[in-house]
């Protein structure tokens, strides 16, 4: 299977990622579909979840394993991820559809079992989940594969961070991109906390990015316009499919119209230049410059009643009003013509 590498150095725009997860109703035409439909609603890649419930949790009742406090209280952990688990063996297909789709097409694995397996499929990248961030031995094994690592940070103090972060390095892998997530299903736009964005890049020298839980486009459009360069969110087919993720997932048209404000976004934070475009030049035009206001002969002098600073723009920049006051004009010119150095003896050998 070819390898769809990639980096995210230098990228141009927002990544965006179309989070797969327990969206496949048990049935892999429904999922190689909503692949087809992430294409279609303007994802950048897709990411699948590379676990079973045995590999993430124990088949235990006990109170520890227990769900409580969340949108799947009254299950155990591993009811939850075995009812939400990708089968392996669909895998390939998987990649394959997404391959046929130009998507880029990874996993988040949840051992090292899992990353053993994504090898073989030549997983372009590998995101550690939020809740694995405390994984250190995972990271570093995911790690020393040499793909890009994206981790989530929902529940990581700086600690955690760093931990994470110098995991992935102590193996020589420096290409880290970190998420701000709010690890909550769904998550409220109070605890987004997006100024964490830019201060996650500085003090820890990498690429950020946003996962999000909330509903609507609000969040990427804030994320984007305070710097993050990778955007993950929960997509699904039709939301009528049900499943563990299904209400805080966004379906073709809701993705399709965050896409659509990501990319506005970026259109309207252009860059950071000084230099006017075309259009700016031409705007320019109807600026203010100096103007003859009165028929002015040759030899007469420029006064306030015979020039103003007015629009538009063809004449000479006002900041020269006050040099030219006081001086004769060597040209006769008409009411409504621009003023040029060269009709001043002042401005001549400058």
């Amino acid at each position: 299977m070819e390898n769809l590498n990639f980096s995210f150095n230098n990228l141009k725009t927002v990544f965006i990622i179309a989070e797969l997860s327990a969206n496949h109703g048990h049935d892999i035409e429904i999922a190689k579909n909503t692949i087809r439909a992430a294409k279609r609603a303007g994802a950048d890649a897709i990411k699948l979840q590379t676990y079973t419930a045995d590999t993430i949790t124990l088949n235990c009742k006990k109170d520890d394993f227990l769900i409580k406090g969340t949108i799947w209280d009254g299950k155990s952990l591993h009811e939850l991820y075995n009812e939400a688990y990708l089968p392996w063996e669909w895998h390939k297909e998987l990649f394959d559809t997404a391959k046929e789709e130009d998507l880029v097409c990874f996993s988040s694995p949840f051992d090292k079992t899992a990353v053993d397996f994504l090898e073989k499929l030549n997983a372009p990248a590998y995101k550690i989940a939020s809740f694995e961030i405390t994984d250190i031995p995972l990271i570093e094994y995911a790690a020393s594969k040499g793909k890009p690592m994206i981790i989530s940070t929902g529940i990581a103090d700086y600690d955690d961070i760093k931990l994470a972060v110098d995991a992935c390095r102590n193996v020589g892998n420096n290409q880290i991109i970190l998420l701000k997530t709010s690890s909550q299903y769904p998550a409220k736009i109070e605890d987004a906390n997006l100024l964490m964005i830019p201060e996650i890049a500085k003090q820890f020298n990498v690429i950020t990015g946003l996962s999000d839980h909330t509903s609507g486009e609000l969040v990427p459009i804030i994320a984007t316009s305070l710097g993050a360069k990778v955007i993950e969110k929960h997509f699904i087919l039709d939301k009528s499919i049900g499943g563990p993720d299904a209400s805080f997932s966004l379906d073709e048209n809701e993705f399709a119209k965050m896409v659509k404000a990501v990319r506005n976004t970026e259109l309207a934070l252009g860059d950071v230049r000084f230099s006017l475009s075309d259009k700016a030049k031409k705007s320019k035009e109807f600026s203010r410059s100096l103007y003859a206001v009165q028929d002015i002969k040759k030899g007469e002098i420029i006064s306030e009643k015979n020039i103003k600073s007015i629009r538009p723009g063809f004449g000479m920049h006002p900041k020269h009003l006050n040099t030219i006051l006081g001086e004769k004009i060597n040209i006769n010119i008409e009411k409504g013509e621009p003023l040029k150095k060269e009709m001043f003896e002042i401005f001549k050998n400058k």
